[in-house]
């Protein structure tokens, strides 16, 4: 009888071990892993359709991120098109200035995580792809937890892993914008 009641008491204390490990576990950005902290309705509205952006539907749930993944020296991202001219798909001001920028300008908007509440503007970051390596400033960020509102240009949140850039940044690393996204690096910049 003492046998099985020792097992009992060795099980559950495994199971609260293991269950104590695994929330732990989720709660260590810093390990590599960035989990949806959440999930917005969608809401549909005028969304400014330059530069062709995803728009928010009525009823889907997108996920939101306060994370990002870590920053290296040579982070994976996804580099997608952004206009930072007032009345185009980039929605209000920048973020770091509160001033609109030129799509000449070689600027970026970085997910929440990597934008580390406002911890980079005005900083630069270098971007490779296609063989090519570029500086662009930080002036805003690409919003990974809200969206879908006239601030947002009523587009979704953003993933976790985004480098939105100006026009630009695009044309500077021979990019085809017609495609939209792509897989890039970067890294804090030195110039």
């Amino acid at each position: 009888m003492a046998t099985a009641r020792a097992l009992a008491i060795m099980a559950i204390f495994l199971l609260v071990a293991l269950s104590t490990s695994h929330i732990a576990s989720s709660l260590r950005p810093s390990l590599g892993v960035c989990r949806a902290s959440g999930y917005l309705p969608g809401k549909s509205g005028n969304c400014e359709k330059s530069n062709d952006p995803d728009c928010c539907e009525d009823g889907k749930r997108y996920p939101q991120f306060h994370c990002s993944p870590p920053v290296t020296a040579s982070t994976k991202a996804v580099l997608t098109l952004n206009s930072f001219e007032k009345g185009k798909d980039g929605g209000g001001p920048s973020e770091c200035d509160n001033a609109y920028h030129s799509d000449e300008e070689m600027v970026v908007a970085l997910s929440t995580g990597w934008f580390k509440n406002m911890g980079r503007c005005g900083h630069s970051i270098k971007i490779n792809a296609n063989g090519k390596s570029v500086y662009a400033k930080v002036v805003d960020e690409c919003d990974s937890v809200y969206g879908c509102d006239q601030d947002h240009n009523y587009e979704p949140p953003c993933a976790n892993n985004i480098v939105d850039a100006s026009p630009a940044v695009w044309n500077a690393l021979g990019l085809d914008q017609n495609v939209g996204m792509e897989g890039i690096t970067w890294s804090d910049g030195d110039n």
